[in-house]
């Protein structure tokens, strides 16, 4: 009589997220608080701050900062998360992300990096999902000449996009059509929160004596709120839509195939494994 052959679990080493340190998560929350404040600030400043008084000032002085924020945690999640494996990992899928936006930009939000985002998040978890966001984010920009002071808003918002698939609940155990439907979802959720999210950083330049949905300095919290809606169906409707239906579009006819290449990645990359270097035997 044979003895019952072990599952497969427990002979397939499961892919597991890369983990991050205490600094790296302080650093996390760092930027992201920055960086609500620096998307939120026409809702949380009163009319009669000094941040509203210089309302064509104030984008750009939040997008330097973010730039410097978003440095840092770049190199601190490095240093304390992230070994030489993982970055090359970072490398990969950032280029390729960077590679896919161009294919559909300027065509009514045919974005399909986004989707590849999404699944990396999952795999990955979120403090690498973060990372991957924003440097692909900024690499696209250089790829595309999308460079500008929008540039750290889009690569906050998609650091945070890609972050939120890591937080995504049933990691370990949720597999199959569940778990790709879960994802379609998010990434259709996700992409209207990144579109209304980027809108924040142009929305404040408008002249508000040009167009009754531009922002308002000396208008109240509601009123501001109402005319940021409406310039969000105005000019921005269509394009999340189609990047969100790409997104899942994408999600369900690839993703079994491209979550199985990462977590096969992942699991022989082993993160969590130091690199070391023996001498040459004599």
């Amino acid at each position: 009589m044979t003895a019952p052959s072990p599952p497969r679990s427990a002979l397939t080493p499961q892919s597991r997220p890369v983990r991050l340190g205490p600094r790296s998560i302080a650093a996390l929350v760092l930027v992201s608080a920055t960086g609500v404040a620096g998307f939120g600030w026409p809702f949380l400043a009163p009319p009669e701050s000094q941040v509203n008084a210089h309302a064509q000032d104030a984008p750009w002085l939040f997008a330097g900062l973010l730039v410097l924020l978003v440095a840092v945690v770049a190199a601190t999640i490095s240093e304390s998360g992230l070994g030489p494996k993982a970055v090359a990992m970072l490398g990969v899928l950032a280029a390729t992300g960077a590679a896919l936006r161009p294919i559909g930009a300027g065509t009514a939000g045919i974005e399909p990096m986004f989707f590849l985002m999404v699944l990396s998040g999952r795999v990955l978890g979120p403090g690498f999902g973060f990372v991957l966001g924003s440097v692909t984010m900024f690499a696209s920009a250089l790829l595309t000449g999308g460079v500008g002071p929008w540039m750290p808003f889009q690569m906050l918002a998609m650091g945070w996009f890609t972050m939120g698939a890591g937080l995504l609940p049933g990691a370990d155990r949720l597999r199959g059509r569940a778990e790709l439907a879960l994802l379609a979802c998010y990434g259709f959720l996700a992409a209207f929160a990144y579109g209304t999210a980027t809108n924040l950083a142009g929305w404040p330049f408008m002249d508000g004596n040009a167009s009754n949905i531009a922002f308002d300095p000396d208008a109240a919290v509601p009123v501001n709120l109402a005319r940021f809606l409406t310039y969000c169906l105005a000019t921005s409707l269509g394009w999340d839509l189609g990047r969100a239906l790409v997104t899942v579009l994408l999600t369900v006819l690839l993703g079994r195939t491209v979550l199985k290449a990462l977590r096969r990645a992942t699991r022989r990359a082993a993160f969590e494994t130091p690199v070391t270097f023996d001498g040459p035997t004599v």
